[in-house]
């Protein structure tokens, strides 16, 4: 096929000797399938920020170390060199968590380095050679269902470990092989204990996960292994080899948002009848 201009740069520099196809097209990157030497790879080549459609991006930035003061301040301006920071910023997480992952016992592809806006990584394929299905693309009986979410729950938890949430997990970002789940996708992944939405995040992954394979295990749909995790993870107990039981007594600690807006209102409106009263207090005195 006819090289990609975003490619051509490493073709030129001989870092891909061809581009086989183009594999699939998601929201934040578009990956195409080359050939690096004598192994075939793959190359996600990163769209830029204005055509780029991941919804609340912010959200996944908070917390993102940033060295450099100068590029800390022009990110802050959204200048243009902020703007092009701020890109380099959202491509080098990823490749910084593959590689934090991969050293945590995470399964994730192998990458091969990240040049101007391309990460170059291993092609997860099957036992026949072809691009390893998604999980999304996969019938699963229930005893494969039940082993493979504990080899899930096992990498997120080792993820947790390791200070890293995904943030967008589910079953169209984990492939299958020959040796189980696969996990994808991780330029949003965002730092556990200095991103403040990062709690939601780890419940969310953890839940959709459950709940994909509870189609196939049932038993699966009432298991608690967000709340367990996260629990010993506030708590500075959780380790990689901390034996997961799906069980969790909730002791009533978890903020009431409902009750407590309902507080808030309340106190509100006895302070206006308050101010109110002394309003027509101070008018009763003037008479």
């Amino acid at each position: 096929m006819k090289v990609p201009s975003r490619l051509q740069p490493l073709v030129e520099d001989g870092l891909i000797n061809e581009v086989l196809s183009r594999l699939m097209s998601g929201k934040e990157a578009d990956i195409y399938i080359v050939r690096c030497g004598d192994t075939i790879r793959c190359a996600k080549v990163y769209k830029d920020a204005v055509k780029r459609s991941f919804k609340k991006a912010v959200q996944y930035q908070e917390g993102r170390a940033v060295r450099s003061g100068r590029r800390a301040r022009a990110m802050e301006k959204r200048s243009r060199y902020g703007r092009q920071q701020q890109e380099e910023v959202w491509q080098n997480a990823e490749v910084d968590a593959l590689a934090k992952l991969s050293a945590a016992g995470v399964r994730v592809p192998e990458t091969f380095g990240c040049v101007d806006g391309v990460l170059l990584m291993e092609l997860v394929t099957d036992d026949e050679g072809d691009v390893a299905p998604r999980l999304d693309d996969v019938i699963l009986t229930e005893e494969q269902a039940l082993e493979d979410h504990e080899l899930v729950m096992h990498y997120i938890k080792l993820m947790l470990c390791a200070g890293i949430v995904h943030g967008d997990l589910s079953e169209f970002n984990v492939l299958l092989d020959a040796y189980g789940p696969v996990i994808i996708d991780l330029p949003q992944a965002v730092n556990a204990a200095a991103n403040n939405n990062a709690k939601a995040m780890f419940t969310r992954d953890v839940n959709k996960m459950t709940q994909y394979y509870a189609q196939f295990a049932p038993q699966l749909a009432e298991s608690q292994y967000a709340k367990e995790m996260w629990a010993l993870f506030a708590e500075g107990e959780l380790k990689p080899d901390t034996p997961l039981t799906g069980l969790f007594e909730d002791d009533g600690s978890d903020a009431d948002v409902d009750g407590v807006l309902e507080e808030i209102k309340a106190v509100l409106a006895e302070a206006q009848e308050e101010r109110e009263r002394m309003q027509r207090l101070l008018g009763d005195d003037d008479e």
